[in-house]
């Protein structure tokens, strides 16, 4: 049997972090060698062979020769987290969002220059990204289209990393023009993403959900994602730690890895 890959998993504590630590302990092709949480730190892995959570990433790459660094941590670490990796020679799966373009460019530039792989996903839920691609490949039949994304009320940016690449998507195949109208309240027609209005909720009782209503004379389409759970993202996860090794560069968006 060929050697398992080797995980670390940033973020380990937190309610993503520990459902991908199950993923990769239930998985026989992966080993998970380490976990990192400043908030953890000290305690061991639910279900793992007492291995505990450290609060330093690059002492867990040091000791631990991993293949792919998993992290879900804010925005605001990531970088400093993928340089850490690929410097230690492994390669990187993101799930943070909130990263600016200026994010992006740092990270493709980062993975050219170190020759280690890195892939950010803004949704590993298989259906999301299936709604994503379904949403680009439509839009150009219909004369308007508007995104609603709901999640829960810890989410920390908005609009979701989901709608904003969602909304990038669209607007390569359609291109609407502002309507004429006024904001009697600031704000109450959402954000606008390269042209496609996205309206943001944030309740208690949501994970992560995403509708996206096209509109042509006569007629509504809406394509709608619901997870309800966050093990809904593990397949996706799983799948890009497998595959990373064979993505050279910086890749964007778990569709590339999906033949769509």
């Amino acid at each position: 049997m060929p050697d398992k890959l080797r995980v670390i998993v940033v973020g380990a504590d937190g309610k993503m972090g520990r459902t991908v630590c199950r993923a990769v302990l239930a998985d026989e092709e992966l080993s998970l060698v380490g976990a990192v949480d400043m908030h953890g730190a000290g305690t061991p892995v639910p279900a793992s062979d007492g291995l505990m959570i450290s609060d330093f990433l690059q002492e867990v790459l040091a000791s631990t020769d991993a293949d792919v660094v998993v992290d879900f941590t804010k925005g605001d670490a990531v970088l400093d987290n993928a340089a850490a990796s690929t410097a230690a020679g492994a390669h990187v799966v993101i799930g943070a969002t909130g990263l600016s373009t200026e994010d992006l460019r740092r990270l493709q530039e980062l993975a050219l220059s170190s020759k280690r792989n890195i892939l950010l996903a803004p949704n590993f839920a298989l259906g999301a990204v299936i709604m994503m691609k379904l949403s680009q490949k439509i839009a150009g039949y219909f004369e308007r289209a508007e995104i609603i994304e709901l999640h829960h009320d810890q989410k920390h940016d908005a609009p979701s990393g989901t709608a904003t690449l969602t909304a990038e998507m669209i607007s390569e195949n359609l291109n609407q023009e502002p309507l004429d109208e006024i904001e009697n309240f600031p704000g109450a027609r959402g954000a606008t993403v390269k042209g496609v209005p996205v309206h943001s909720v944030r309740l208690p009782g949501l994970v992560a959900h995403q509708e996206v209503i096209f509109g042509l004379q006569g007629q509504i389409l809406t394509i709608r994602h619901d997870s309800i759970d966050r093990s809904s993202f593990m397949p996706g996860v799983v799948m890009a730690i497998k595959e990373i090794g064979s993505r050279p560069g910086f890749t964007y968006g778990l569709d590339k890895l999906l033949e769509l």
